[in-house]
């Protein structure tokens, strides 16, 4: 399984960056593969961090034409030159997203996956987020207050069959 760990780059918090690294741990320990946008900074950084330290795979999808800029936590680096489009490559190769954290370029990635048909996680969402979100789907959208729960919860969804695999 590959899981996109989604969140604002620079603009992180620090508490968004901690559930990104708890997140990226308990992904490998589950036996998945992290994927992210590749970068060092904010969420992205934090949950390659901690896949990596927990001996997981991890994947980076980078927007530029080149590698640099990318997290040395990251395994595989795909240097798109994509931009801002890239946010489409790792919602579309996800087979499920947890979302720590919240802006514009993250936002555009779980719409993303929500038309996609994959099972997304929002980690602490405030109301208002998780309204809109489940307003798209639902039975795709699930929230939880703790990376572990997140964990549980895509576990579940993942092995129920849950996601629609001819999507």
């Amino acid at each position: 399984m590959l899981i996109g760990v989604l969140g604002p780059g620079e603009g992180a918090g620090q508490k968004e960056m901690d559930d990104a690294q708890l997140i990226g741990e308990l992904v490998a320990k589950a036996g998945w593969a992290v994927l992210t946008g590749g970068r060092v900074a904010g969420v992205m950084g934090a949950a390659a961090k901690g896949a990596r330290a927990a001996g997981g795979l991890t994947v980076g999808v980078l927007p530029t034409p080149d590698t640099l800029g990318a997290s040395p936590a990251v395994d595989v680096v795909l240097a798109t030159g994509l931009g801002e489009a890239r946010n489409a490559v790792i919602a579309l190769s996800a087979d499920a997203c947890v979302v720590c954290g919240m802006n514009a370029g993250t936002a555009s990635e779980v719409a993303l996956a929500i038309r996609a048909k994959k099972p997304v996680v929002l980690l602490r969402a405030d109301e208002t987020t998780a309204k809109f979100f489940r307003g798209l789907d639902g039975d795709l959208v699930r929230t939880a207050m703790s990376a572990g729960e997140a964990i549980e919860t895509l576990r579940g969804v993942l092995m129920s069959g849950a996601r629609d695999d001819n999507a």
